[in-house]
């Protein structure tokens, strides 16, 4: 059960055990454990002179033993998926926030988080829990990797211990952002600041679920507001800032207006900043600009970036909790969203 460090009577070092303890405290063997992994069969003074007899005696609980007795291995699996081809310094930043709130939330709940980047295909894992060396499994990443997905798909129809971040897919337990909620406060924020020609940027047809939701917010709070709605515009390239740059190359090339910008994502709102600037066209004065994300990063940008956030502790915790609950527990999980006001909004 635990463990310690005693002198023996030659002096070298013995290690201390439950006996030792029980000992110490007067009690037997197995009241030592039932007090020490918190047992309510035991009474509070006699847990607390089992506490004390451990103490001085330098004894500890091997939590970790304990657990697997019981099941459990105190360890959560968190899979990154990045894409094939690629190093893992590659993958979007917000990920790594997402990553950071999960791993805090495991620790919240007194687990440890073993923490997997997976893109390749021959590297594919996911069977932590029938293997016995995670209680659950979260897995966040990039949609664009569909056999990455599709692998733990499958691995979704055999365990339950399962959620999902980024899914494309709905058939699995997912934790999203609201986003529908998050396009309305983007629109409602752009018409605030005088905007009234608004157009959306973002695929709502690749394997990003989330881009298709933000949309439907968006096309819903232009048809509240009275105002025309635009089809989303998709710009071409390889990485999100790539298609934000050619989504404004687009925009005035069909000579198109507009004066209100709302981004899918941060990467591609921060390229089309780039842009706008090369062509001299001025935000906010001209045009505005919201992105989706909360990445850091757009608190640097010229000029810095308003965003759509998710609350990214809740989302970690939610993560957590959906891949520790118990079958009938699951019920789809949204996060709440907030604006963080930059200086890109008029």
């Amino acid at each position: 059960m635990g463990r310690g460090m005693s002198n023996s009577l030659n002096g070298a070092p013995r290690r201390v055990t439950s006996i030792d303890v029980a000992e110490r405290a007067g009690v037997s063997q197995s009241t030592v454990s039932r007090a020490l992994s918190g047992s309510e069969t035991i009474t509070e003074a006699t847990r607390r002179r089992v506490e004390k007899a451990a103490e001085e005696l330098g004894y500890h609980v091997n939590a970790r033993a304990a657990g697997l007795r019981r099941g459990e291995t105190g360890t959560i699996a968190i899979v990154v998926i990045g894409r094939a081809g690629q190093g893992a310094a590659a993958i979007n930043p917000f990920y790594y926030s997402m990553l950071g709130s999960t791993c805090a939330a495991a620790a919240e709940r007194g687990y440890e988080a073993l923490v997997s980047f997976q893109a390749e295909p021959e590297e594919l894992f996911g069977h932590y829990v029938a293997r016995r060396q995670a209680d659950g499994v979260v897995v966040i990443g990039t949609a664009t990797n569909q056999p990455a997905w599709d692998y733990f798909r499958e691995c979704a129809a055999q365990s339950d211990s399962i959620a999902f971040w980024g899914s494309p897919f709905d058939d699995a337990t997912w934790v999203r952002s609201d986003n529908r909620d998050g396009g309305r406060i983007a629109v409602e924020r752009l018409v605030k600041g005088g905007a009234n020609s608004i157009h959306f940027v973002g695929d709502t047809h690749c394997s990003q679920r989330q881009f298709s939701e933000r949309y439907e917010g968006y096309r819903a709070a232009m048809k509240a507001g009275g105002l025309e709605v635009h089809e989303p515009l998709v710009g071409e390239g390889e990485d999100r800032v790539s298609q934000g740059r050619n989504a404004i190359a687009t925009l005035v090339e069909r000579g198109s207006d507009f004066d209100g910008l709302f981004f899918a994502c941060d990467a591609m709102a921060l390229g089309a900043l780039e842009e706008l600037a090369s062509r001299q066209i001025a935000v906010p004065g001209k045009v505005s600009v919201i992105g989706f994300d909360g990445l850091g990063s757009g608190e640097f940008s010229a000029p810095p970036l308003t965003t759509v956030e998710p609350d990214f502790a809740m989302a970690g915790k939610l993560l957590i909790d959906t891949a520790l609950a118990k079958e009938g527990e699951k019920p789809e999980r949204r996060v709440p969203v907030r604006l963080v006001e930059r200086a890109s909004v008029g």
